[in-house]
């Protein structure tokens, strides 16, 4: 039996209670369809799909197009979780107009059933238009990977009273304009904790700590599959990397030995059919 659908009420529902939220990203029909299977509450269908899929260095190349692509492989697959569309670099920070326009476009295109964008105080009057239209909106502060460059690098946030002081504003800005939820990325635990005990929406943590309503991961590096970079936050569950380097192998050597295919993985012709000689078959010249 199919589980009951996660909505935002069931989310702000589970914030209320302390029953903490599980998200994990997914980019693609198969992986959304195994992600909620195991009954995750939120599949976000993030930008990091610039790196981990499109091996870019950093988010900022992903478009609109492509994140509707993404996000309409997954919504495809009508999963029980809550589905989450980023907004990716430039399609939100123009004007409040554009920012409903590119939202619009994730959720009508794409199925999103939410967006997110990043940004705290600088983003609330786009959050204030985007759910004004009835579109709910995710919140995220702290490491902003949009803001890579001006933040040299993806580096720790909030380390300092003043820094973390800004991130609790941000927060509650976010939550005044209208968002239901906030991803809280690479800061301090207990900048985490003060920014989930300022605001009464859920916070959802990446490299923030275990004081938060949620936590999310990156579903290949929750798998042990990307290889490039595995932060300190990350916790792999399984090396599927591993598992698929190997299994790859085992292919190449049978198809070289001759072992694969076998005969259990061919067909036969229908009983009293056989192939009949062509003699010394089709070449160049011949007119049938």
């Amino acid at each position: 039996m199919k589980r009951a659908k996660v909505t935002v009420p069931t989310l702000m529902a589970a914030r209320a209670k302390g029953q903490p939220i599980s998200v994990v990203t997914a980019y693609d029909a198969t992986m959304a369809s195994l992600l909620d299977e195991a009954e995750v509450d939120i599949i976000m269908v993030g930008d990091s799909l610039g790196m981990v899929v499109q091996g870019r260095k950093n988010t900022l190349a992903v478009t609109l197009d492509e994140m509707v692509y993404h996000l309409a492989a997954v919504s495809r697959t009508e999963p029980s979780a809550h589905i989450v569309g980023d907004l990716p670099f430039l399609s939100y920070q123009i004007s409040p107009e554009q920012a409903l326009e590119s939202a619009g476009r994730l959720v009508r295109e794409g199925g999103a059933e939410s967006v997110k964008l990043e940004g705290g105080r600088v983003v609330a009057e786009a959050v204030s238009r985007i759910v004004r239209a009835g579109i709910p909106v995710m919140g995220h502060i702290g490491l902003t990977p949009q803001s890579v460059h001006a933040l040299g690098g993806f580096r720790v946030q909030g380390r300092t009273a003043d820094a973390a002081r800004e991130l609790i504003l941000d927060a509650q800005a976010l939550e005044a304009a209208g968002a239901f939820s906030i991803v809280v990325e690479g800061v301090p635990s207990e900048v985490g904790q003060r920014i989930t005990e300022a605001v009464q929406i859920p916070t959802i943590g990446i490299g923030a700590g275990p004081h938060m309503s949620g936590q999310v991961l990156v579903c290949y590096d929750l798998l042990g599959m990307y290889r490039a970079h595995r932060p300190k936050f990350v916790k792999a569950y399984a090396e599927l990397g591993d598992a698929i380097v190997g299994s790859v192998r085992n292919y190449i050597a049978e198809v070289r030995s001759g072992d694969f295919p076998g005969s259990e993985h061919g067909f036969s012709m229908l009983a009293g059919e056989r192939v009949e000689a062509t003699g010394g078959g089709y070449g160049p010249g011949d007119e049938s």
